[in-house]
């Protein structure tokens, strides 16, 4: 039953993938278009086994084709007698596109790289084998955008009509299960008390990388819906939320942990603890994700009650604020979970909310930085090579030599073995292709004895393709199979060409394979200590000043951090960077809070200390900080901001006493 569970889906896309490549066949031969393959490559290219996915790809498939044929149209128009100047241009955009995919992200990242070398391809087309740039390029774009465009549409029009989409009800599931789980697992800490307390860290650290995998998921559902389309950045704040409200779990942890030998702190989580309703702490009787999906909005207005009751509890001492405030804010996240669970649920009672433009931020410009000198290099280097050589295919080893470098550059580490069984899976789609198109392809003389010849081979490609076993290998095995059968309304079996072509896939793949491993991308290790400095360093930035107005700035920068940690990460680091995460946040209400009770003064030495990297002495003139605040009557808005005060310094001290090694460490990548 297991194997039938997973076997039939595989099956199935294998026959959407046959049926889209002989549906895209059938368009360009209809219309007569000169390469009808590039029709059928791209239906294979853009077919994935989720319809959201397919979706998605396809249209930004689309965006990056007509991008790239724009650019090597005003390419053309500026250095059409001029071929160095073509090929450097050429090669000049295969970097910028490399540089884009670089700092893109899912099937964005993947419209950028495309629209780097469908301009090579258009390209290609235009330079022909051994002369340069000519006034046909305009045809050349319109024609091959038009094959693309077809096969992305055939791909399209063949998945909608078989598969209804499940990526939304998955992603609703997901994120219910996660909200289930911060709010039980905090829930927990708050009722833990000295005798039974726990170690919790496992447990986040594993969530953060769970709510990090959600990001391709997002995408997904919203490629099945224009409702989601229109309001992604709901779904992104989901993220955002839950990820704040793990910093805040954290804070409280560590907070509970120190103070577990202190009977007064326990009390006041109890005290916490009874405010939080049963429904909201996942419990057995309303622990079901289920229950959530089907009313994310009641959960969310309870959650707004509960907000506000905990912000009305009054307290004495900074310990209680702290458990309180860090409640809230584990709350907030929540709600904005909430509220990406209502939009999944097209729940139109869920209460709408402005969001602030879209503002990309970028983790670590360095990758993109040495992915686009390495585009750079390796497109030059094999147009230098057609150059010299005068080879007739070697237009086509420039266009192979574009497609891997730039399409397996967002793989960092990865790259070079993907590139490496991009290599393995074309040798077996030359094999194949050979033997179809001269052993198979001659006898037969129809539209359908073609169709059942690719259907025989695209079948059980495309169904272990699904699988997600060695999808690097057989991916290419599927679009490079067809790019090489050629199948065209007046069919050609000139050998010398095939093998001709079959050699420059092979050497362009090998010059961008070379290309990797003589520019290699940073390590894991290496990525995860860089954005570790960055975030420290922005970190003291934050704490020499200025203050930025919002603290969303922060927190968006910091969580773009955390979203590209790589899994092969140490605990500790993820651990390090949400500590910088809720650090950074307790600088900025201090610094708010200060300011209203006109103690700037007293709180600059400690951020001074901080900047500076000298965490205890940050932490004494906190202890100071502290005693000054302590000073002011308790009566009135004044004491209640005081107080506020007292609990982001007590939280911020335990911060910079846990990760002193990390606060204190050099700033150097």
């Amino acid at each position: 039953m297991d194997a039938a569970r997973t076997a039939v889906p595989a099956l199935i896309f294998g026959l959407r993938l046959s049926a889209s490549v002989c549906l895209a066949l059938y368009i360009a031969f209809w219309l007569q278009l000169d390469d009808a393959y590039w029709a059928a490559a791209s239906a294979a290219a853009v077919s994935q086994p989720s319809l959201g996915a397919s979706l998605r790809k396809g249209w930004y498939r689309m965006v990056g084709t007509l991008a790239g044929a724009v650019f090597v149209v005003a390419l053309t128009a500026c250095f059409v007698q001029n071929r160095a100047a073509f090929l450097v241009g050429l090669a000049l955009w295969g970097a910028v596109c490399a540089f884009g995919a670089t700092l893109l992200r899912n099937f964005a990242s993947y419209a950028a790289a495309l629209a780097g070398y469908t301009a090579v391809i258009v390209a290609s087309d235009e330079l022909g084998a051994t002369g340069g740039a000519t006034g046909t390029a305009f045809m050349f774009a319109v024609t091959r955008a038009a094959e693309i465009c077809i096969g992305i549409a055939c791909a399209g029009i063949v998945l909608a009509a078989t598969d209804l989409g499940g990526a939304r009800r998955r992603l609703a599931t997901v994120l219910s299960a996660l909200i289930g789980q911060i709010v039980s697992g905090f829930s927990d800490t708050l009722a833990a008390t000295g005798a039974v307390l726990t170690d919790t860290q496992p447990v986040r650290r594993e969530l953060i990388r769970r709510v990090i995998a959600l990001d391709p998921a997002i995408d997904q559902a919203v490629g099945e819906s224009s409702q989601l389309r229109h309001h992604s950045q709901r779904l992104q704040q989901a993220v955002f939320g839950l990820i704040g409200a793990l910093a805040g779990w954290r804070t409280v942890a560590s907070h509970v942990a120190r103070r577990s030998h202190e009977r007064r702190p326990q009390v006041e989580a109890e005290a916490v603890l009874r405010r939080i309703p049963p429904e909201l702490r996942a419990t057995e009787a309303h622990g079901d994700p289920i229950q959530r999906i089907q009313n994310p909005v009641g959960l969310l207005r309870l959650c707004q009650r509960t907000i506000r009751v905990l912000i009305g509890m009054a307290v004495r001492t900074p310990s209680g604020r702290l458990l309180i405030d860090q409640t809230v804010q584990v709350l907030m996240g929540v709600s904005g979970a909430l509220r990406g669970l209502a939009l999944l649920d097209a729940d139109e009672a869920a209460p709408r909310l402005r969001y602030r433009r879209f503002r990309l931020e970028v983790p670590d410009w360095s990758p993109a930085i040495v992915n686009a000198v390495r585009a750079f290099l390796a497109i030059g280097a094999a147009a230098l090579c057609w150059v010299l050589s005068g080879w007739p295919s070697g237009t086509t080893c420039i266009v192979w030599t574009a497609i891997t470098v730039v399409l397996f550059a967002p793989q960092a580490d990865q790259a070079y073995d993907g590139a490496l069984r991009f290599l393995l899976g074309t040798a077996i789609a030359v094999m194949a292709a050979a033997t179809v198109k001269f052993a198979v392809l001659p006898q037969l003389s129809t539209f359908a004895g073609l169709s059942a010849a690719l259907a025989c081979y695209l079948i059980p490609v495309g169904a272990l393709s699904s699988l997600g076993w060695q999808t690097a290998v057989f991916m290419p095995m599927g679009v490079n199979f067809v790019a090489l059968l050629t199948p065209e309304n007046a069919a050609s079996y000139d050998t010398t060409q095939f093998y001709n072509s079959s050699l420059a896939l092979f050497a362009g793949s090998g010059i961008a394979a070379i290309a990797f491993r003589v520019l290699p991308p940073q390590s894991p290790a290496a990525r995860t200590r860089r954005l570790l400095y960055l975030t420290l360093r922005d970190l003291r930035r934050l704490a020499r000043g200025p203050i930025p107005r919002r603290s969303d700035d922060w927190q968006r920068r910091v969580f773009a951090r955390i979203s590209v940690l790589p899994d092969s990460g140490q605990p500790v680091q993820r651990s390090r960077i949400v500590a910088a995460l809720a650090a950074g946040t307790e600088i900025i209400r201090l610094h708010r809070l200060s300011g209203r009770l006109s103690l700037g003064a007293d709180l600059e030495p400690a951020l001074h200390g901080l900047a500076c990297g000298h965490s205890a002495v940050a932490a004494a003139t906190l202890e100071r900080f502290d005693r000054s605040l302590a000073r002011i009557p308790r009566r009135g808005s004044t004491g209640r901001l005081a107080l506020h005060a007292r609990a982001s310094v007590l939280a911020l001290s335990e911060l910079l006493t846990q990760h002193a090694v990390y606060f204190d460490g050099e700033a150097t990548g």
